[in-house]
C-alpha cells in the first residue's frame, strides 16, 4: 500500500512513468525537492491506492452529467450485486417512494423534539436532494428495479450528523455538511420561493468536489478565464470526461479528489468529521461483507471523489478493524419523508452558481443522445419517459474480466491536448433566436440584429477564453452584453431568461402515495372543492356554505391551514372568522402545491390538523417566553379553530398563573384587547361566564392596581401601556366589584402615582376625573395654566398625547381633549405653534392612531359643519355658564298651570277630591309666593337626593343652614359636580 510521503508500494510499476514525470516537474519548477514534490507524488499514491482496492470505488461529483453517464455505463457493464451508497443509512426505507415523485425531490429526516441536543437547535432537519442527472439516482434506480441487487446506505445517520456537528452555537440558515466556501450566487439573487424549498435543513451532498482552499479556487478561476466554480468544472472536467472510458474517468476523479484533499485548509474540526465519516463508511461496508459473505468483486462503492482518496487506516476491505467505535444514537425521535426540491433550491443550499443545475440537466440530455447510453429510471417514475432499457432489465451483461493490474490511463489524459469541439452553428443559432424571442416577450426591444450580435459575440468570447465551442456560460454573457442595454423592463433580466431557456428551474413534486397521513387527509377533506390542489400556482376556491353546507368542513380546514402554514399557502380573499362570527360565503387563494414542503412537515408533528394545532397552542402557551397576551391568543385560537371548551378553559387557567407572575406591563394593551373580545363572546354565547375568566378579571384588577404606581414612574413603560392598564381597571370595574374586589384599592393606587413624564401626568389627571377626585372644571383650569406657562408650552404636545391615550380608559373626555387642542391653536402665536406642530402630529400618529377616530367624531360634533358658519361660531367651552334649571324655571314660571282656572271656578269639587285623597292643608293664600316645583320634595327626602348625587359621582353632601329653603340655586351650589354632570347630559341631548 502506497503512502503519502512520495514512496511507492507494490503498485509502483503502474504509475511509475507518471510518478517520474511529476518528480522531474517538481524539481524543475521548485528548484529541488520540497513540499511540492511531496504533494504531487502523494496524489499519485492516492490514485494508486484507490485503483488497487478490491472493492471497486466509483468516485462521483454531485449533479454531474459526466458522473451520471459513467455510472449508468458502468452499471450496465458490471451488473454488481451490492451497491454501497454514500447517504445517511437511516434514509434507506424512504428511497422506494421516489418512484411516486417527480424529480427533483429531497429525502428528509426531521426531528421536532430533541433529546440529547441543545434545545435551541430544534427543529433538526437533514435533506439530501436527488435529481435525475446524478450518479446517485442511477445507482438507486438500478438497485431498486433489478432483481437480486441490494442497496446499502453506509454514511453516518442523521443523528450522527448533529452529533459530529462540532458547533457550540448553531446559527440560523442553511448549513451544508459537505461543501466549502465558494463564489456561488448570493442568496439575494435567488428567487425566494424556490430557494426556500429546503428551509433551514442541513444539506448532505453526495460527491462534493470543490476546493476548500480559497486561493486555489481563485487561481483556477483566474487562469481558466471563468467567473465561478460551476463554469470551471463544466469546461475542464465535464466536457473532457463526458466521452472517456471507465478507467480514465476513475483515475481522473481520484486525482482531483486527492488534489483538493491535500490542499484543503487545516480546519481540525472539519478534517476530523471528514475522516470519521470515511471510517464510519468503511466499517459499515466491512460489517455487511462479513455478515453476507459477499465477494467484494461483486460490489461497487459510490462516494464522493473527496472521500475516495481517503488516507485513514480503516480504508479498504483489508483496513484496520476495531480502532473506530461508532457512538450510539441519541434518544431523539427522527421522522422521514420526501419534500419537493428544485434546481434553485439546490443551488442556494450548496452555493452553486445560478442556473448551473439547469445547465447540467441540459447537458445530461445531450450526453444521452450523443453517447446512446441507456439510463436507469425507476418503474412508474413520474415526469420521465419510458426507457427502452426496460426490455433488457434483469438481463445481466457479461462483466469484463478483472484485471490484475490497472493500466495507467492518467498519464495519457494529462499529456493529451484539449479536444476542441467543432462549432455547432445550428445549436448556437437556435439559442440566439430563442433568447431574442424570450427577451421580446419580457419587454426588451430585441430584434434579429440582436440575435446575430449574440451569435457573433458568443463565438468571440469563446475564442478569447481559448475554446472553440461556446459554452452555455459564454452564450449567457453574450446575451447579457447584447440585449440588456441599460435597464430591465420586466421581472426577469437576460441572465435569468437564459437560465429558463436552458431548461428552467425544474421543481419536483411528491406524489399522493408518498405523502404522510396528515397531508393525504388534508387533500381528502378538501376534495369537495374540486380543485387540483397538488399543482403549483395559485387557485381560487369559492365556498357558498348557504347552498352547500358540506363546505363548512372545508372552511374549517382552510382556516387551520392559514394558522399553521406560511403566508400565501391559504389566503382568504372574502370572509373572516372572529369570535362569535361565521361567514356564509368565503373566497380563498390556495397554493398548497407551492408550499408542499410545509404541508409535509406538518405531518411530522401529528396525524391530523387538529392534533398539530393543539400541540402548537400548548407549546406556545407553556413555552418559557410565553406572556399573558400569548396565552390569551392561544385561548382565542382554540375557540376559533378547534371549538374546544376543554382546551380553552385549560389555557385560560394557565393565563392566570402567567399574569400573576408578570412584573411588567409590556403586554397590557394586547391583554386588554383580547380579554374584552373574550368577555363579549362568552356573554353572548354562554349562559354564564367561565370560571377562569371571572378569576382572571378579579386577579387582573388586583394585579394592575398593584403595578399602577410603579408603571407611572417607570421610564420603560409607555403611556399606551399605562393607558391600557387603566382601561382594564375601569372597563372591568363593574365585573370585578361584583366578584368581591374593593374600589378603594384603585383609589389608593391612583393617589400613590406621581409621574414625571408629561403624557403620563395628563393620563393621571384623566384617571382622577374618572374617579371623581378631580372635577372637569379643575382639569380645564390646569390645561389653561399649561398654555399660560411659556416654559411648559414646548412640552404641550406630550400632554395632548396623554389626553388622547386617556380616551381608552375614559372615553367621556373626548370633548375636553378637543377643547385642549382648539385652545392651543387659538391662543398660541404662530412663532410658538408652528415649531411644535410637527411634533404634535408625529406624536399623535405614532402613539394614538387607533384613538384618533373617537377624537375626530367628537370634533365633528362640536365644530360647525359649514365653513360660512365658522366666523359666527362660539365654542361651547366659551359660552357663559348658567344654571340650566334656572332657565327652565324662567320659561315655565309665567305660564299658568293647566287646569288651575277650572279648579278655582269649582272649589267644592276640588275640596271633595282633596278630602278623598286625604289632603287637609286647605287652599294657599293667593298673595303667597309660589314655591319652586319639586324643591319641597327634595327637602323632604334628602336621602334620595344624596343617592342620586352619589350615582352621578358627587360626594359634596348638604351644606345649607338648618331651616333654609332649598331653592334650585342652593342645590346647585351644594352639589357642583352633580350640576356639571347634568349640564353635560343636557348639552348632549
Amino acid at each position: 500500500m502506497s503512502g503519502a510521503n512520495g514512496t511507492s508500494g507494490p503498485g509502483e510499476s503502474t504509475f511509475a512513468a507518471l510518478r517520474g514525470q511529476l518528480q522531474e516537474a517538481a524539481a524543475t519548477f521548485a528548484g529541488g525537492p520540497d513540499a511540492l514534490e511531496g504533494i504531487l507524488l502523494g496524489m499519485v499514491d492516492d490514485v494508486d491506492r484507490a485503483v488497487r482496492e478490491p472493492l471497486e470505488i466509483f468516485p462521483v461529483c454531485h449533479h454531474s452529467p459526466a458522473s451520471a453517464l459513467a455510472m449508468a455505463r458502468r452499471l450496465r457493464e458490471k451488473q454488481p450485486k451490492v451497491v454501497y451508497l454514500e447517504l445517511c443509512e437511516d434514509m434507506a426505507p424512504l428511497l422506494t417512494e421516489l418512484r411516486n415523485c417527480r424529480l427533483p425531490v429531497a429525502v428528509q429526516a426531521f426531528a421536532g423534539d430533541v433529546d440529547g441536543f441543545p434545545a435551541e437547535w430544534a427543529p433538526l432537519s437533514v435533506v439530501a436532494p436527488i435529481t435525475e442527472a446524478s450518479a446517485e439516482y442511477q445507482a438507486i434506480a438500478y438497485a431498486l428495479d433489478t432483481p437480486g441487487v441490494e442497496l446499502v446506505l453506509v454514511d453516518r445517520s442523521s443523528d450522527h450528523v448533529f452529533q459530529w456537528d462540532g458547533r457550540g452555537e448553531r446559527t440560523p440558515g442553511p448549513v451544508t455538511d459537505d461543501r466549502g466556501s465558494g463564489t456561488g450566487t448570493p442568496a439575494s439573487e435567488v428567487p425566494e420561493a424556490e430557494a426556500a424549498l429546503h428551509g433551514e435543513a442541513v444539506g448532505v451532498e453526495i460527491g462534493d468536489l470543490r476546493p476548500r482552499f480559497a486561493e486555489l479556487e481563485e487561481h483556477l478561476l483566474r487562469h481558466g478565464k471563468v467567473r465561478h466554480w460551476s463554469e470551471w468544472w463544466h469546461q475542464y472536467v465535464e466536457v473532457p470526461l463526458g466521452d472517456s472510458d471507465h478507467d480514465t474517468y476513475r483515475q481522473v476523479m481520484f486525482l482531483i479528489g486527492s488534489l483538493f484533499r491535500r490542499l484543503a485548509p487545516g480546519d481540525g474540526a472539519r478534517v476530523r468529521v471528514d475522516e470519521d465519516r470515511e471510517r464510519y463508511m468503511w466499517t459499515r461496508m466491512r460489517e455487511h461483507l462479513a455478515a453476507t459473505e459477499t465477494d467484494p468483486a461483486d460490489c461497487v462503492y459510490v462516494c464522493g471523489a473527496f472521500h475516495a482518496a481517503s488516507r485513514v487506516e480503516e480504508f479498504g476491505v483489508h483496513g484496520t478493524t476495531g480502532a473506530f467505535t461508532i457512538s450510539p444514537r441519541t434518544a431523539t425521535t427522527w421522522q422521514y419523508g420526501l419534500i419537493p426540491s428544485s434546481h434553485a433550491a439546490i443551488e442556494a443550499q450548496f452555493g452553486l452558481a445560478a442556473g448551473s443545475v439547469s445547465i447540467a440537466a441540459t447537458e445530461w440530455a445531450k450526453g444521452l443522445k450523443r453517447t446512446r447510453v441507456q439510463p436507469y429510471r425507476l418503474a412508474g417514475q413520474a415526469g420521465t419517459r419510458k426507457s427502452p432499457a426496460k426490455r433488457t432489465r434483469g438481463k445481466a451483461a457479461a462483466a469484463p474480466a478483472p484485471q490484475a493490474t490497472a493500466a495507467d490511463h492518467l498519464s495519457g489524459f494529462l499529456r493529451r491536448p484539449p479536444v476542441l469541439d467543432g462549432l455547432d452553428e445550428a445549436e448556437l443559432l437556435g439559442w440566439s433566436v430563442d433568447i431574442v424571442r424570450a427577451a421580446r416577450r419580457n419587454g426588451y426591444l430585441a430584434s434579429t440584429a440582436d440575435a446575430i450580435a449574440v451569435f457573433e459575440t458568443s463565438i468571440l468570447l469563446a475564442g478569447m477564453r481559448d475554446r472553440a465551442k461556446p459554452t452555455p456560460y459564454d452564450f449567457q454573457d453574450a446575451a447579457v452584453t447584447c440585449i440588456e442595454k441599460d435597464s430591465v423592463p420586466g421581472r426577469r433580466d437576460v441572465r435569468r431568461l437564459v437560465e429558463i431557456m436552458m431548461g428552467g428551474d425544474r421543481i419536483g413534486q411528491v406524489g399522493y402515495e408518498a405523502l404522510p397521513p396528515l397531508a393525504r387527509d388534508v387533500y381528502d377533506r378538501l376534495a369537495p372543492l374540486e380543485l387540483k390542489l397538488q399543482q403549483r400556482g395559485v387557485q381560487r376556491a369559492l365556498l357558498d356554505m348557504a347552498s352547500r353546507p358540506e363546505l363548512r368542513a372545508c372552511s374549517d380546514v382552510l382556516w387551520m391551514l392559514r394558522r399553521l402554514l406560511p403566508h400565501g399557502a391559504a389566503r382568504p380573499i372574502m370572509g373572516e372568522r372572529r369570535l362569535g362570527e361565521r361567514s356564509i360565503q368565503e373566497s380563498w387563494d390556495l397554493a398548497l402545491g407551492t408550499h408542499q414542503r410545509a404541508l409535509i412537515e406538518l405531518g411530522y408533528e401529528g396525524v391530523s390538523l387538529e392534533q398539530v394545532l393543539e400541540q402548537r397552542l400548548r407549546r406556545e402557551a407553556y413555552g418559557p417566553r410565553a406572556t399573558t397576551a400569548t396565552v390569551l391568543a392561544a385561548v382565542e385560537d382554540a375557540t376559533l379553530y378547534l371549538r374546544s371548551r376543554r382546551l380553552a378553559d385549560e389555557l385560560g387557567t394557565h393565563a392566570l398563573k402567567v399574569l400573576a407572575a408578570e412584573r411588567s406591563v409590556d403586554g397590557a394593551p394586547e391583554v386588554l384587547r383580547r380579554v374584552r373580545a373574550l368577555l363579549a363572546y362568552y356573554r353572548t354565547s354562554e349562559p354564564v361566564l367561565p370560571p377562569w375568566i371571572e378569576s382572571f378579571v378579579k386577579t387582573g384588577y388586583a394585579h394592575y392596581c398593584t403595578l399602577l404606581p410603579t408603571a407611572f414612574r417607570d421610564e420603560d413603560a409607555t403611556v399606551g401601556q399605562v393607558a391600557a392598564m387603566l382601561g382594564f381597571l375601569f372597563s372591568m370595574e363593574s365585573l370585578a366589584l361584583s366578584l368581591g374586589c374593593d374600589r378603594t384599592q384603585l383609589e389608593l393606587a391612583v393617589a400613590q402615582s406621581h409621574p414625571e413624564d408629561p403624557s403620563k401626568t395628563a393620563l393621571l389627571w384623566a384617571a382622577q376625573v374618572q374617579l371623581g377626585t378631580l372635577s372637569r372644571a379643575e382639569l380645564r383650569a390646569r390645561c389653561d395654566e399649561l398654555l399660560d406657562n411659556p416654559l411648559v408650552v414646548p412640552a404641550y404636545p406630550r400632554y395632548l398625547s396623554g389626553f388622547v391615550h386617556a380616551l381608552e380608559p375614559v372615553p367621556g373626555l373626548a370633548d375636553v381633549v378637543v377643547e385642549a387642542v382648539s385652545n392651543a391653536f387659538g391662543r398660541l402665536p404662530d412663532a410658538v405653534l408652528l415649531p411644535w406642530l410637527p411634533l404634535l402630529i408625529t406624536t399623535l400618529r405614532s402613539g394614538a392612531a387607533d384613538l384618533a377616530p373617537l377624537l375626530i367624531r367628537e370634533a365633528g360634533r362640536v365644530f360647525p359643519g359649514r365653513l360660512a358658519a365658522l366666523d359666527a361660531w362660539i365654542p361651547p367651552w366659551r359660552t357663559p355658564r348658567t344654571d340650566p334649571f334656572a332657565a327652565r324655571r324662567a320659561v315655565q314660571a309665567p305660564q299658568p298651570r293647566p287646569g288651575t282656572a277650572l279648579l278655582a271656578a269649582h272649589p267644592a269639587t276640588c275640596d271633595a277630591v282633596a278630602e278623598l285623597l286625604g289632603c287637609t292643608q286647605g287652599w294657599a293664600p293667593t298673595d303667597a309666593p309660589a314655591a319652586a316645583s319639586g324643591m319641597p320634595l327634595l327637602a323632604a327626602h334628602p336621602a334620595t337626593c344624596d343617592a342620586v348625587a352619589a350615582l352621578l359621582g358627587c360626594r359634596g353632601g348638604w351644606t345649607a343652614a338648618p331651616g333654609a329653603s332649598p331653592s334650585g340655586a342652593a342645590l346647585t351650589a351644594r352639589h357642583p359636580a352633580t350640576s356639571e354632570a347634568l349640564e353635560s347630559l343636557l348639552a348632549r341631548t
